[in-house]
């Protein structure tokens, strides 16, 4: 989302949509979590070739992840009700009381609305399905009725009134309507698939058929002209809209919000994302992607796949991540894109959502190798101790991190941040009509009903560098268990079943097979030894990033001239008055890493001129730097 101080009419806001992690249909007031459901009248017409489990059938355990999802939780319980609910109430013209909310919150902010009654209700029904917590989604029921009572006779819900999409029709500037239109949409959506909420689904089919009456008129030239405006998540929100009604209305207006001028170079396969606002953008293929799997359309399948080809190979940093002052360059350039404002956090997490549904259709350990990178390096970290979250993940040498406030900032970021730590279970286990895939090395609990199973998984990692699985089971069980073997993992894995040994081949990039009868109490014990490497830039080999395993280590910098103030707030990476820090040098052999692992039981490291380094993950209040000045020795 572009900052309110680079405004732009014909490409703005760049932002994520709200998360459907999946084809998901609901009965009545149960909640159906799979891809593969046709409970709504088989209206999926590609099934994945793996599916994850249902965010309800697994819960994490003490780590990690765990910690984050509990501080997320916790700042969510922070924000009231009725300050979200104001300015949607006086909007729709009844009283409140309540103290407003400040940054992109804001009375005249003109995305108001989008975090209050959009990001916030998806975060709400995400942390229910992965945590179980009823008071959350209690509160999430009481914002979907207030909600309600705010929503207009036509259709219309909005924290702004009606004339703002006047403008957008004129073509007068305005800070994308139908984006934060999109969020509202989909957290009622979220709503009623993680939570059951009927009358949310009953809210969202309103807004739509206002949406469809207020694009009705509109020639494809108009409307394609308007699509400058960022809207990119319309298209898979109403995607998935169809997919739980059934009604063709919704399909034909998801079609008719696909962007023609960024999708069409795509279905040629034709890399000209240079020059376009990343996060306006992902979105888009999302929808797409989505529109695949419900009409087997084979272009959509050309434009998704080629684009998170594209994206991650030539448009990507080390950290997985993408983006420098939220825009793409060519293809390949990212020497000179290490600013201070690189890795806008909605595009990490956009991609993580389009790489679980490529992940889906063809169970490539190799997406989920990228989905662990972008995990570790430019998700995990970008929450504070107390639940501030990140804008920009920053590769301009000698920067820091920066988080906004707890009322006052609520950035795009914001929203896909509280959504991201609602769902960090998301994707550690999947499974087909036979087998068992453990993808993602996090403490946590399955319970697989259908096989009468559970699994618990217990790891430190990633300071821990393997895994044990137990298993418990009331009768024998035969399946194919496959553990990922990552792409890092280049001095091979062991494998020990019950203490002894198993001779399997292991090799990186694939999965390891133990095909057997499994019994109560079976233990796996997965051994994956991490390594130093190192990352050069493609147009720069000079510039490389060392990594450990799947970490990106950061260079420590100190803390010279840091205040509090720097690093929270609405002055973020832009403040002013800083000076230019050059990135570390180092001397290597080749493609040999300058780092050494110290002595200490954390995750440390040292190069031989005492710079010190650490996971990107782990730094907060201090300078760093992800990319090193490397001389061949």
């Amino acid at each position: 989302m572009l900052n309110r101080r680079h405004f732009l009419s014909s490409s703005l806001a760049a932002a994520s949509v709200a998360l459907l992690p999946r084809p998901l249909l609901v009965a009545q007031d149960a909640v159906v979590d799979s891809p593969a459901s046709n409970i709504a009248g088989g209206r999926e017409k590609v099934s994945w070739r793996v599916q994850p489990f249902p965010m309800q059938q697994v819960r994490l355990r003490d780590g990690l992840m765990l910690r984050a999802q509990q501080i997320n939780l916790a700042y969510l319980n922070q924000l009231p009700n009725d300050r979200l609910l104001h300015m949607f109430r006086l909007t729709a013209g009844l009283p409140s009381t309540a103290a407003p909310l400040g940054g992109w919150e804001a009375p005249d902010g003109e995305l108001r609305g989008h975090f209050a009654g959009g990001h916030y209700l998806s975060a709400c029904a995400l942390m229910y399905a992965s945590a179980g917590d009823e008071a959350i989604r209690a509160k999430g029921n009481e914002l979907v009725a207030e909600l309600a009572k705010c929503q207009k006779a036509n259709g219309y819900l909005g924290a702004y009134p009606e004339n703002f999409y006047d403008r957008l029709r004129n073509y007068q500037k305005v800070w994308a309507p139908f984006y934060t239109y999109h969020k509202i949409l989909a957290g009622h959506l979220d709503m009623y698939v993680h939570c059951g909420n009927r009358q949310a689904l009953a809210t969202a089919e309103k807004m739509s058929d206002w949406a469809a009456s207020w694009v009705a008129p509109l020639t494809d030239e108009q409307f394609e002209r308007i699509k400058l405006v960022e809207q990119g998540g319309m298209c898979e929100s109403l995607f998935n809209l169809y997919a739980l009604t059934g009604n063709p209305k919704y399909l034909a207006l998801a079609r008719r919000f696909e962007h023609k001028k960024i999708l069409d170079p795509l279905a040629q396969q034709q890399d000209d994302l240079a020059g376009n606002h990343a996060n306006t953008n992902i979105p888009k293929i999302i929808g797409v992607a989505r529109g695949y799997e419900l009409t087997a359309e084979d272009r959509d399948h050309t434009i998704a796949t080629y684009f998170w080809q594209r994206v991650t190979s030539q448009h990507a940093y080390a950290t997985g991540g993408t983006s420098n002052h939220e825009f793409w360059q060519a293809p390949g350039k990212l020497s000179t894109e290490l600013g201070k404002s690189a890795e806008e956090c909605c595009c990490s997490y956009n991609m993580l959502k389009l790489s679980r549904h490529i992940y889906g259709w063809t169970a490539d350990p190799h997406v989920m190798d990228y989905y662990e990178r972008l995990l570790y390096n430019v998700r995990l970290g970008t929450q504070d101790p107390s639940g501030m979250l990140m804008y920009y993940v920053s590769l301009k040498p000698g920067y820091w991190k920066t988080f906004g406030t707890p009322d006052k900032s609520f950035w795009c970021c914001t929203g896909t941040g509280v959504e991201e730590y609602s769902k960090l279970n998301d994707s550690i286990y999947w499974h087909d009509d036979h087998a068992l895939y453990v993808n993602l090395f996090i403490p946590s609990e399955l319970n697989w009903p259908q096989k009468n199973l559970r699994v618990m998984q217990q790891t430190a990692f990633p300071v821990e560098e393997g895994t044990t699985l137990t298993l418990r089971t009331t009768s024998p069980s035969a399946f194919p268990l496959h553990i990922r073997v990552p792409y890092w993992a280049t001095q091979g894995a062991t494998v020990k079943i019950n203490g002894k040994l198993q001779h399997i081949a292991a090799e990186p990039g694939t999965y390891l097979t133990l095909d057997r009868t499994w019994h109560d109490g079976d233990k796996v014990e997965i051994a994956m030894p991490m390594s130093l490497h190192t990352a050069p830039l493609p147009d720069n080999p000079a510039l490389q990033a060392a990594m450990y395993g799947p970490l990106v280590l950061a260079a420590q910098m100190g803390r010279d001239g840091l205040t509090r103030e720097m690093i929270y707030g609405d002055l973020g990476p832009f403040a002013k008055g800083q000076k230019d820090y050059e990135p570390p040098t180092a001397r290597a052999a080749g493609r040999s890493p300058w780092l050494k692992r110290t002595s200490s039981p954390h995750l440390e490291f040292v190069s031989a001129d005492n710079t010190r380094a650490v996971p990107l993950y782990t730094i907060m209040d201090e300078r760093y730097s992800v990319y090193w000045k490397v001389e061949n020795a």
